[in-house]
């Protein structure tokens, strides 16, 4: 077994906690809602950038390259100075949403690039100019800039031009569960010799401030290195390596706010959080504490990096008892980095040995290294938040009628997935769903982890709704939890079953889906009891997550009142049903006590497909049977209900509400197989709609879906126009067909109108940073793939389509899920110019040698040229590009061989 695998197998055996020191350490807390006691809700505004380097948070911490304990009770990180820049550098700028001219924006050039599961072996680059850092320009620029225009990049600046830079790779190894070797190395990328302030530094999170006769953790110097005495760890020791100048200089202060700078307190004293910056760039000596103690420390090299040279700082930060720990810390230093190092192309050539291709293995584990880095300790209690801490200033009144005010019993301290750890160091809920599919590739064991704890009851609401997001709670995301879950489920199941001396009749972790299940259970009792706004199985979800997707704000009152039954909406719920569906027919295998809450989804999932298509209502469904495509429908307070004509991915999604199933595995579900046969003789018009119960097709299956092959048929018509929705780079989120025709409509004497951006927004909505009217998004594309592949389950061989639309080229849905799936990873992939789509908005991103192998992994992609756009480091759900790069991705991982071969019996109707 691959050392990588045998420390999942010790963490989760509990012989060793692996997972116990990490990257959990966001790049920017400072601006976030955690930290936000402003009675407006300004979070950007309340503690910005200029604010962080003095001020304590009292909810987490930031750095860069940071590393902690899972309680974040201690963190390193790196700070540097290159003699010119205002400020010490010990975390990442970027523009608020209210400064970029497309919202929110990390104004920095960093990657990700290789980790492992347990966090044995991490490497990440930052890259920082040896000239001034542009701060103010970078600012000014994008302020000038309108919404039409590209935001003004780093590189923009031409710093980067004549390679005036360094090249700062971090390394973390673990010689042992806490005992973490770092290695710090510095390329000079210049033509000219180089000076470098390099400030490795420890900070303990600021836990006292906040409570009555706390423990304080104490830092303190000693030979060598740095002793640590925390109330929560215990005792640690920080050694760091004499450079060829000798030992470093130590440095401490407080990780406490600058009273005197931000609490009119002119005269206090003290050595304060921002002590560093001012010895450093400043020169104030008196700064740090000449006693060599506090919460914060810092060794301090003063480097000299040699023209296209490199010069090496290495750490060690480990328990002080831990077993085996050499008298010399680094002499065997060198031997255990490359072990790790080692371990972890082993761990990864085991995983990709069926990827031959080694452009594909580049990406994919760099798209995995972006996933396990962006995991960060969150801490949040909304209780605390919103009443104030004893001792403290009391948070302003307005507050408790404001964000979060019903999510009192919210209270997180834990590592999450997450989507980034500068522009989203918080969680999104059907983000980190998302995130889960790949992570389960590699850890199945905290994929699962992250979906059950999502809906604890300090996460999920008493009513069962799910949190949505940091910013509001209260906003619906995608109910893709009970999807994310059946399909971790199979993951890990297939592994479990191809793991060596495996039993290949293991059922699976039945009592994680089980877990989980009975939780979602709550959740979608919510959403039917608050989202089906008259009863009829239509619902109106609102925001979505789709952010500027159509003509309103859906996470706000409609401007023209009423609602909207939402085509996207409804087709969620649909696709809801049917995952519970799956899982408790799973589940009623082992136990037949799901046989009924089978039976009580199937039902639920026909009355949601008779809805949306009319089945008893014609005037209520949302299929046109003129253009043939799902709408939206907007219903007004007179009681008229008037169609959006919008060609987007909310008319596309009812395509996700699919599922085939086993005739021998309903068969095994006697109570189960008496309601369908009963549906089937009682209410046959729903029965003919939507599924073709007397006619099994591939494989002996029938199929539960939205949609027959005559409408799916007409929605991948146009889901594969190359003028329409197909892109070179996948499935666009707003027809092309709305550049040359605008969707229009007039309510109330006002317009509304969805133009075809294929690029960055131009609207204000949102922040103007998230763009759903053109982009090609990796999520919804996925869930495209995954649901052509089941209908293919179904189909067999016999079902084609014109892929794409008018080329007279037909392909099978396997093959046109392929071919989505080929242009998604093209986006990351060299092309025959050698240069990846996703980087060509720079030539110095796309060609340099220090640039072109260093993914981006960004939030979605142009639409028709495939630039990476939005949040730049976004491995979040654009992950899922690791996903579709292993052989064998599908939804039914445990399908037998012989299935793939048999014979589909068709309904003529179905047939191409």
């Amino acid at each position: 077994m691959p050392a990588e695998k045998q420390r999942l197998a010790d963490d989760k055996a509990g012989r060793t906690d692996w997972r116990h020191w990490g990257p959990y350490v966001s790049e920017r807390q400072w601006g976030t809602v955690r930290e936000d006691y402003s009675p407006d809700g300004n979070a950007w505004s309340y503690l910005p950038h200029e604010h962080a380097r003095s001020r304590a948070y009292r909810w987490g911490e930031d750095g860069i390259a940071g590393f902690s304990d899972d309680r974040q009770y201690l963190c390193f990180s790196l700070a540097l100075w290159n003699g010119h820049d205002p400020l010490l550098k010990e975390r990442l700028f970027g523009l608020t949403n209210s400064e970029g001219n497309h919202g929110e924006d990390v104004k920095e050039l960093y990657y990700y690039l290789d980790a492992t599961p347990t966090h044995s072996y991490l490497k990440m680059l930052y890259k920082y100019p040896q000239a001034e850092f542009p701060y103010a320009r970078l600012l000014q620029e994008n302020q000038q800039r309108g919404a039409e225009q590209a935001e003004f990049e780093l590189l923009d600046t031409g710093l980067f031009d004549d390679d005036a830079y360094f090249d700062v790779f971090v390394e973390y190894a673990k010689a042992a569960a806490d005992d973490i070797l770092i290695q710090v190395s510095v390329h000079n990328r210049g033509a000219e010799t180089a000076p470098l302030s390099l400030l490795p530094q420890l900070c303990c999170r600021n836990t006292w401030s906040w409570r009555a006769k706390p423990e304080k953790p104490t830092l303190s110097a000693a030979s060598g290195g740095v002793n640590i005495d925390h109330p929560e760890l215990g005792k640690y020791r920080l050694d760091c390596e004499a450079d060829g100048d000798g030992v470093p200089t130590l440095l401490f202060c407080e990780n406490e706010t600058n009273a005197r700078r931000h609490f009119d307190q002119p005269d206090a004293t003290g050595f304060f959080k921002d002590a560093f910056h001012e010895y450093v760039v400043e020169g104030n000596t008196s700064a740090v504490n000449p006693a060599q103690t506090g919460s914060k420390a810092g060794a301090l090299y003063s480097l000299s990096v040699p023209a296209g040279g490199s010069v090496r700082v290495r750490l060690r930060l480990a328990r002080t008892a831990t077993a085996g720990k050499p008298a010399q810390p680094f002499a065997n230093f060198d031997a255990l980095f490359a072990r790790r190092h080692s371990e972890a192309d082993h761990f990864y050539a085991d995983l990709q040995r069926e990827i031959a291709d080694a452009d594909e293995r580049l990406v994919q584990r760099q798209a995995f290294a972006g996933m396990i880095w962006s995991k960060q300790f969150f801490h949040y209690d909304v209780h605390k938040w919103l009443d104030g801490d004893s001792g403290e200033p009391q948070p302003p009144a307005a507050r408790k009628r404001g964000r979060n005010r019903d999510w009192k019993h919210f209270a997180a301290a834990e590592v999450l997935s997450m989507p980034d750890k500068w522009e989203y160091p918080w969680f999104a809920a059907w983000d980190l769903a998302f995130h889960c599919l790949p992570l389960a590739v590699i850890d199945a064991e905290f994929a699962k982890s992250q979906l059950i704890l999502l809906t604890r009851e300090w996460y999920m609401h008493p009513n069962g709704q799910l949190p949505a997001y940091e910013w509001e709670f209260s906003d619906v995301n995608p109910p893709v939890h009970a999807w994310a879950a059946f399909r971790v489920f199979q993951i890990d199941r297939r592994q479990r079953r191809e793991a060596d001396h495996g039993d290949p009749s293991d059922p699976g972790d039945l009592v994680f889906l089980e877990r989980v299940f009975q939780k979602l259970l709550l959740n979608f009792t919510w959403w039917v009891n608050r989202k089906d706004e008259q009863g009829r199985n239509i619902f109106q979800g609102g925001f979505l997550g789709l952010d500027n997707i159509g003509c309103f704000d859906r996470s706000k009152p409609l401007p023209t009142g009423g609602f909207i039954n939402q085509a996207d909406g409804t087709s969620w719920m649909a696709m809801f049903c049917l995952n519970l569906l799956r899982i408790a027919v799973e589940l009623a295998v082992h136990n037949h006590v799901y046989e009924d809450l089978a039976s009580k989804f199937f039902e639920h999932f026909l009355a949601i497909a008779g809805a949306i298509n009319g089945v008893e209502d014609e005037s209520s469904g949302l299929w046109d049977e003129t253009d043939q495509f799902y709408y939206d429908h907007l219903s007004l307070p007179d009681g008229r209900s008037i169609p959006l004509r919008v060609h987007s991915i909310v008319g596309l999604i009812p395509l996700f509400a699919v599922q085939p199933a086993d005739v021998e595995l309903v068969a095994q579900l006697p109570e189960f197989s008496v309601r369908m046969q009963w549906y089937l003789e009682h209410r046959p018009a729903l029965a003919a709609l939507i599924s073709n119960w007397r006619v099994p097709g591939c494989a002996n299956r029938i199929l539960l879906s939205l949609l027959r092959g005559h409408r799916t048929k007409a929605l991948l018509r146009r889901m594969l126009n190359e003028s329409d929705f197909l892109s070179p780079y996948g499935v666009r989120a707003l027809s092309k067909f709305h550049e040359r025709e605008p969707f229009r409509v007039d309510v109330g004497g006002a317009n509304y109108e969805v133009d075809y951006w294929p690029g960055e927004s131009r609207s204000g909505l949102f922040g103007g940073n998230s763009n759903w009217r053109g982009p090609v998004w990796m999520p919804i594309n996925y869930l495209i793939i995954e649901s052509l592949q089941q209908f293919h389950h179904y189909y067999g061989d016999d079902f084609k389509v014109e892929c794409p639309t008018g080329s007279g080229k037909f392909m099978t849905l396997k093959q046109v899920a392929d071919e989505l799936s080929r242009r998604l990873t093209c986006l990351f992939l060299k092309g025959e110019d050698g240069q990846r789509p996703v980087l060509k908005s720079h030539p110095k991103l796309a060609t340099d040698p220090h640039f072109r192998d260093y993914i981006l992994f960004h939030e979605y992609f142009h639409g028709d040229n495939g630039c990476g756009l939005g949040a730049s480091h976004q491995t979040g759900w654009t992950g899922l590009v690791a996903k579709l790069l292993q052989p064998g991705s599908g939804p039914a991982e445990q399908l037998p061989a012989a299935q793939a071969t048999a014979k589909p019996a068709l309904p003529s109707e179905d047939k191409p």
